[in-house]
């Protein structure tokens, strides 16, 4: 069964061990601007949220890449980045919603999430289980939509 992160922002504290996890597991250095998951800091509520490639079904940046260097790894279902066919060319990182592919300067290709080949570094670090890696078949789809269905039985203004 394939599995996938989840993030619960409200057990964030913003320590960033996820992002130098990450950095170090793919560099071999502690370096947050080269992490693959980023902490996003709302500054005016004081909330932390982690956020990173969601490997969505839709797969936006991988049909966009016009050399097709992005591929899913058939063991974990990521989308993976071949460095070796990346030309850098940044398309992936337009076609993406959610923003979680990066150019990297150095390299001059992009880097996503590739789920740490099953094993990923950031849920290791995150001392207070904000992220978590679990199956795939959770997706909180249903709980969308009861929430859905109960703003639908709500007075319109």
């Amino acid at each position: 069964m394939q599995k996938s992160l989840n993030i619960d922002p409200s057990k964030c504290t913003g320590c960033l061990q996820c992002e130098m996890a990450c950095s170090y597991e793919n560099y071999g250095n502690f370096n947050p601007s080269k992490s693959r998951i980023k902490v996003f800091d709302f500054h005016h509520t004081g909330r932390k949220v982690p956020y990173t490639c969601t490997q969505c079904d839709e797969a936006w940046c991988l049909h966009a890449c016009p050399v097709e260097a992005i591929k899913v790894d058939a063991a974990t279902g990521a989308k993976v980045v071949l460095d070796a066919v990346c030309v850098g060319c940044k398309v992936c990182t337009i076609a993406c919603p959610f923003g979680t592919i990066n150019y990297v300067q150095d390299t001059g290709k992009v880097q996503k999430c590739d789920l740490c080949g099953d094993a990923p570094a950031c849920v290791d670090a995150c001392p207070t289980a904000a992220i978590t890696y679990v199956d795939a078949d959770w997706t909180g789809l249903e709980r969308m939509r009861q929430w859905a269905t109960r703003l639908d039985t709500q007075p319109h203004a």
